[in-house]
């Protein structure tokens, strides 16, 4: 058997200990869908009205979002926008839609101290920057230097002011550091992207790397509601649809009697396909055509 198919086969025993057969089943068939292109347009330097017409001017078909005006799904591949101008301007940024959603919840406010702990490429920190009109002071961490290279090209490509890019482990950010918001989409498996399609997506899956992010997402959850101001809200997210990396991470917090769990918005839940949840109040998102798995918790700190 090929190493992919034993990952595969390690990764099938795994969720059927988590979810009933027919949801295993679905994530499946999740897995073997071609993923669309998506993008979120960026109201720091454009509006949805002229993006949308240049994509008609281009020939290039695309459908709006229910919940998000800012977003569109593409019906084209993503080399045909990367030839346009409002791509190298800054003026959309390629993203999944399910990782456009934890910043829409995190409703993060102008005059505020927003902290992205583990930012790049970027994505969620331009989109803080831009639902806040760039009013927002936001501190993006990234650990990894080249990484951290492609976060100050996003900043800066899509026009994000008063952002301050730390290239640090947000783990060991000096306790002097206080935030009115955090966003916490911690590294992980990345269990919700796999493709079947696309063997590179999934074969680097083991149990040895999932207990190492589990320590490591253990270890941000503790750092973040430390820098957390009392009273204020943060939010913890993956694009992994493992208990492990999801629930019994948020569920260890509450048991510390530090935090509570603030139930996300029902209204999110008609809008979006769904997976059961062990915890009522967060957001588990099946991986498929549109959306990739993603889970997503908000804590109150107490």
């Amino acid at each position: 058997m090929e190493q992919h198919e034993l990952t595969i086969s390690e990764l099938k025993k795994r969720l059927l200990m988590s979810y009933p057969e027919d949801v295993v089943l679905k994530i499946f068939e999740g897995y073997e869908k071609k993923r669309v292109v998506s993008l979120r347009i960026n109201r720091l330097k454009t509006t949805p009205e002229h993006i949308d017409q240049v994509l008609d001017e281009h020939h290039i078909a695309f459908e709006k979002v229910s919940w998000y005006d800012d977003a569109r799904i593409i019906h084209a591949h993503e080399s045909e926008l990367m030839k346009l101008d409002i791509f190298s301007k800054g003026e959309i940024y390629l993203q999944n839609l399910s990782s456009m959603i934890p910043a829409l919840i995190l409703d993060p406010k102008p005059k505020t101290d927003v902290l992205d702990m583990a930012a790049a490429p970027g994505g969620k920190t331009t989109q803080i920057a831009a639902i806040t009109n760039n009013l927002c002071h936001l501190t993006a961490c990234e650990t990894h230097p080249i990484r951290a290279e492609r976060l100050k090209f996003n900043i800066n490509r899509l026009g994000a002011k008063n952002v301050t890019l730390l290239i640090q482990d947000a783990r060991k950010l000096d306790p002097y550091f206080t935030f009115d918001q955090i966003l916490l989409d911690a590294p992980c498996t990345g269990t919700g992207t796999f493709e079947m399609l696309f063997p590179q997506t999934y074969q680097t899956f083991s149990t040895k790397l999932l207990d190492h992010l589990m320590l490591t997402q253990k270890e941000l959850l503790k750092a973040a509601l430390r820098m957390l101001k009392p009273g204020k809200t943060m939010i913890y997210s993956t694009c992994s649809i493992l208990p492990e990396e999801n629930e019994k991470q948020v569920e260890m917090i509450l048991k510390t009697g530090q935090a509570e769990l603030i139930p996300i918005d029902e209204s999110w839940f008609n809008q979006i396909p769904i997976l059961p949840t062990r915890l009522p109040g967060t957001l588990l998102i099946p991986p498929n055509e549109f959306f990739e798995g993603f889970f997503v918790a908000k804590l109150k700190k107490k």
